[in-house]
């Protein structure tokens, strides 16, 4: 069976009975039904019901919210040690001194770190944060030799820069500790394995949806 081909990115639009409140300009209210003008609401439980979610279920965004999609972006080509076109030439040296990873960490892992700081850059460049993504599409080619995908070493990588602070205090929470971005936002987000990326040695490419605060 053929792996997914890459689509356009579609952010669900999905009500919620609860919400969560999210660091930086991205605003969630209570309710139901569709959301208001300005709103952005985050299909998650309460904190008490849910301390640590992955991800969100959906996002409703009212027709007033100005949103920002970037391209699909993969890690930057940084380590020049390793040969062009392989995987460990996009594991940056910054994150990982030398090219070298530590045992337990996957080179999937070391380029979504490395792709996920090139989302931040691509934000930043518009005036926004990590935080206020609100939506995420990725897509991971599987590594030399490996039957799939690795969907673990993705996941670590995430959480060093999404979904890592106590939704009540508002602290890094220990398990991700040390992060990257402290960040209390959980997106709505799709994993898609696929036959190949764009650039010979990529594992992973990101795409993200933003949302501008009130008044930016």
């Amino acid at each position: 069976m053929r792996k997914p081909t890459r689509r356009l990115a579609v952010v669900a639009i999905v009500s919620s009975l609860s919400t969560l409140a999210v660091t930086g300009s991205v605003v969630a209210v209570t309710g139901i039904g569709a959301p208001r003008p300005q709103e952005v609401r985050f299909n998650i439980a309460a904190p008490e019901q849910a301390p640590d979610p992955f991800i969100a279920g959906g996002v409703a965004v009212g027709n007033q919210v100005p949103l920002y999609f970037s391209s699909g972006i993969g890690p930057s080509a940084l380590n020049t040690a390793a040969p062009a076109g392989t995987p460990e030439r996009y594991i940056d040296p910054a994150q990982f001194p030398g090219g070298v990873l530590p045992a337990g960490v996957t080179v999937t892992e070391a380029q979504g770190m490395n792709a996920m700081a090139r989302i931040k850059e691509n934000l930043e460049s518009q005036g926004l944060s990590l935080a206020d993504v609100i939506s995420m599409r990725i897509y991971l080619e599987a590594p030399p030799g490996a039957e799939r995908a690795d969907y673990n070493g993705w996941n670590r990588a995430y959480r060093k820069w999404m979904a890592n602070v106590n939704r009540v205090t508002g602290e890094v929470i220990p398990a991700y500790a040390p992060v990257s971005f402290a960040n209390a936002a959980r997106p709505s987000r799709t994993n898609l394995e696929v036959d190949t990326l764009p650039v010979g040695g990529w594992l992973v490419e990101i795409e993200v949806v933003a949302a501008y605060s009130r008044g930016r």
